[in-house]
């Protein structure tokens, strides 16, 4: 087991405490692993705190002797869990553990994940034709007889299980959607692209809840943990719903953010 010193040629920022990072080179955790691991333990029990200033990747990476990929690597992952706030050319900061969702711009789980230099990617859970429930077709105003696919993905962040997400589409409007790559591709792309219904606005409604036993096995989470419910109908250019989405979110790593604005 390798213990590596603070480097005397890379200053620490005057807020963050020296690290003493510890590598085992003969362990088979990877070592980005290990770096994620120390960091998060250092904020578990307090030692690094919400808003402090942390090192560099390359001061990291300096301090280990090792090159700067595995450092990258654990701070994207931490940055995954809200554990680390980095912004371009600004030293990275500790995080409070969960990402804020902003609920003011329209946009797919994909594509605020990639805005943020995340890695989002998917796996269907099921996908089936059905008559709607009453909550369903009133939200994508289907008369009676109207059939929906619904679709039941789980949502995941670097490769760790965030949401799982239903959503239900009217057939008419998305035939044979089974067809599509609903697992390599963001939805909305598809409902853009391949169906060329153009998104304009959604409506959320957003709530706390708990997992109940098959969202928390998926999700990795404990059965009762809090999680962020989000019922969400969208709608296109034309002003027709098409999709309603029901979304199970992991409440330790996603809080909800809405600016508010008094009009005059």
């Amino acid at each position: 087991m390798t213990t590596v010193q603070k480097s005397r040629n890379s200053p620490p920022p005057a807020t963050a405490p020296a690290l003493r990072l510890v590598i085992d080179a003969g362990s088979f955790v990877p070592y980005y692993e290990q770096i994620a691991t120390h960091i998060r333990n250092l904020i578990k029990e307090q030692k690094l705190v919400q808003g402090q200033t942390f090192y560099s990747e390359g001061e990291v990476a300096r301090m280990l002797t090792i090159s700067k990929m595995p450092v990258r690597q654990a701070f994207q992952k931490l940055r995954s869990e809200g554990l680390l706030v980095i912004a371009r050319g600004k030293r990275p900061l500790i995080g409070s553990g969960k990402l804020p969702w902003n609920f003011q711009e329209l946009r797919g789980f994909s594509e605020e994940m990639k805005r943020r230099g995340l890695q989002p990617s998917a796996k269907v859970l099921s996908l089936d034709l059905r008559t709607p429930d009453a909550t369903v077709a009133q939200a994508l105003k289907l008369g009676e007889g109207g059939k929906v696919y619904c679709l039941k993905r789980l949502r995941y962040v670097d490769t760790e299980p965030v949401a799982v997400v239903t959503s239900y589409l009217p057939a008419t409007i998305f035939p044979d959607i089974q067809k599509q790559d609903l697992e390599g591709q963001s939805l909305y792309r598809i409902f853009e692209q391949s169906y060329k219904r153009r998104l304009r606005w959604a409506e959320e409604v957003i709530g706390a809840a708990t997992a109940n036993e098959e969202d928390a096995k998926v999700l990795q989470a404990a059965v009762g943990s809090a999680v962020l419910l989000i019922k969400e109908t969208t709608y296109d250019s034309r002003e027709t719903p098409i999709e309603y989405s029901v979304s199970v979110l992991r409440g330790d790593r996603y809080t909800a953010s809405v600016i508010s604005v008094r009009k005059d």
